[in-house]
């Protein structure tokens, strides 16, 4: 029998997330019959457009507890009119979220919705401008009290994009929703001009609001923030960051990517006032320094700190404020430093040493003066490390992943006529200035750089047996010497191994025979990767094996990038597809054609 059995459903009741029923559902029949049962579908979100297909849809959820619906493509007409009034007797107690993407409907189809999902946990408005245009939305007292008791438990509120919201319109629909956590404001040009916000949120989300300023939050009253996001927000200064601070003393993860006009003034700010933050990122804030972020580290509570593409961090201010007097320092568990070109490999050593008790992301992507030292500085002391990115750092090579790097190292010998950086060129007539980075002091002696090199010797990339991504793209210098050897991770779910040149198939099969949690992995750009196996299995016994072992021990990919693989031909992509069961993603564009390998 198809019916799943009373001891079925209660081994499936161990399976708590999608991924492990997904792939218990392929036991046999009466499993697969077990993971359909409505009991073990949660959070589930259909997402159709308005169509007349979709009426008997909706009527057909009308027997499930809860779910969530994304209606696409509504308007004022026939069609969509009947659908919205079909959600109502359905739908209507049980529905917990509804979105309704590129839209266009009016208040009065709305209105008539609302009032009847009393279950509703989330909403999303965004881009429907034609409902806020008139600026008239819940401006009846009546419809505001019906709106207030069904949206009485609504805790998510997205208000993305909508060129017309007014400070009026907001507190309107605000008001309604007593107990909002979460609140989403991308892109919207709202002042905030006599906003009235009840409560407390514990989440709010402006992202590229231009207007969004300090002294304008100030003013929604009873607001207490645990989470900020100000994604992209260029015209925020570090006036506004200080006085927003100062209010908002409870900020636990604090998001100010993208916002290109702040300083070191706004790092020290919330290093000053955000005694409890966990996570920061100043992400593409390209002005900041390394002003403030000593103190910053100074903080006990931080857990993430996002420095990537800052062009000034060289990492001597991290250094510093991770080695005070005291033992209140910051204990990070992700360090982004990606595209920090200034920061060395005495940097990276000096770091490694420090957070070598609690550190488990380190992305070093783009940071090109990064060589095999600091490869071996991280296999010697961040042994817990979980996820490591050195994509685009062309100075490592197999040495570095072996652990047997050779010391390099730029002495001066004295005055040998004047030396050019890359910003003034080579013109041959005058000592250009010295950049801030090249006065600051060694962070590390030279003779820690050789105890590192002769003592530690042996401690290649293979001691990270926790690591579960690993990203080694454009790593030029690799090739299968190192491959084979060192990446053999049985933990290892995501490895990046794109524009290796010299990669070849006995380096893919060593990685598909120790690699057997993998469920991504990326090839592209990859010319020694071959499906010769295909048509001359008599070649070569080792290339014959290369994709049996793929389909044999890594049963569990789910994504696979092969594009530009010039060798790879698209019958291999087939045959891929229909022996590994779980994969869902295969990057295949321009496989077979000339590879446009990106060199020096």
């Amino acid at each position: 029998s198809d019916t799943p059995s009373s001891p079925e459903m209660k081994v499936w009741s161990f399976f708590l997330h999608f991924a492990d029923r997904k792939e218990a559902s392929l036991v046999c029949r009466s499993w697969y019959a077990a993971s359909q049962d409505l009991r073990f579908q949660k959070d589930v979100t259909f997402s159709f457009p308005a169509s007349a297909a979709a009426l008997a849809l909706v009527g057909s959820l009308a027997r499930r507890r809860r779910c969530s619906l994304r209606i696409s493509q509504l308007d004022g007409f026939g069609v969509s009119r009947s659908l919205l009034l079909q959600v109502r007797p359905c739908l209507g107690p049980r529905l917990e979220g509804l979105a309704l993407p590129g839209s266009s409907i009016t208040e009065a189809s709305l209105l008539a919705l609302l009032p009847c999902l009393t279950a509703l946990r989330r909403l999303d408005l965004r881009g429907l401008d034609s409902l806020f245009m008139s600026g008239a939305f819940l401006s009846r007292e009546e419809h505001r009290r019906q709106v207030r008791s069904a949206l009485s438990g609504l805790e998510e509120l997205d208000l993305s994009d909508l060129r017309y919201l007014s400070d009026l319109t907001f507190t309107r629909l605000t008001g309604c929703t007593p107990r909002l956590r979460r609140l989403a404001l991308a892109g919207c040009h709202i002042a905030f001009d006599d906003v009235y916000l009840s409560g407390m949120l514990q989440y709010a989300h402006w992202n590229r609001t231009s207007t969004l300023i300090g002294q304008t939050v100030l003013q929604v009253d009873g607001l207490v923030l645990e989470e900020l996001r100000l994604q992209g927000c260029r015209e925020l200064t570090d006036r506004s960051v200080e006085v927003l601070l100062q209010q908002q003393r409870s900020l636990r993860r604090l998001d100010l990517s993208g916002c290109t006009e702040l300083r070191g003034r706004s790092v020290q700010a919330a290093a000053r006032g955000l005694r409890a933050l966990t996570q920061l990122s100043l992400s593409r804030d390209w002005r900041i320094t390394e002003r403030g972020l000593a103190e910053l580290l100074s903080l006990p509570s931080l857990q993430s700190l996002d420095l990537s593409e800052c062009l000034q961090v060289s990492g001597a201010e991290l250094i510093s404020g991770l080695t005070p007097p005291s033992a209140a320092r910051a204990q990070l568990r992700v360090l982004n430093l990606r595209s920090c070109t200034y920061l060395r490999d005495a940097a990276v050593l000096s770091l490694s040493q420090l957070l070598a008790d609690s550190l488990l992301e380190l992305d070093l992507t783009s940071c090109v003066n990064v060589t095999d030292l600091s490869v071996c500085a991280i296999a010697t002391y961040l042994r817990r490390l979980q996820v490591l990115r050195l994509g685009w750092c062309k100075e490592v090579s197999d040495w570095g992943l072996l652990g047997v790097a050779e010391l390099l190292l730029c002495v001066s010998q004295g005055d040998g006529g004047p030396s050019f950086t890359r910003t003034f060129g080579n013109m041959g007539f005058f000592q250009p200035p010295r950049m801030p980075f090249e006065e600051r002091p060694k962070l590390a002696t030279l003779n820690q750089l050789q105890q590192l090199q002769q003592q530690q010797a042996g401690a290649s990339l293979l001691q990270l047996q926790r690591l579960q991504e690993l990203d080694l793209s454009a790593c030029a210098r690799l090739t299968d010497c190192s491959i084979t050897q060192v990446v053999r991770f049985p933990e290892l779910q995501r490895l990046s191994l794109c524009m290796l040149p010299e990669l070849s198939d006995a380096g893919l099969a060593a990685v598909g025979r120790s690699c057997r949690s993998l469920t991504s992995l990326a090839l592209s750009h990859c010319p020694g990767i071959t499906d010769f196996m295909l048509n001359w299995p008599a070649v070569h016994p080792v290339i014959c094996r290369t994709l049996h072992l793929l389909m044999r021990h890594c049963g569990r990919l789910k994504t696979l990038d092969v594009s530009r693989c010039k060798n790879i031909s698209m019958t291999t992509v087939d045959l891929l597809q229909s022996q590994l069961p779980f994969l869902e993603n295969v990057h295949h564009k321009l496989i077979g054609a000339a590879d446009l390998m990106l060199t020096d």
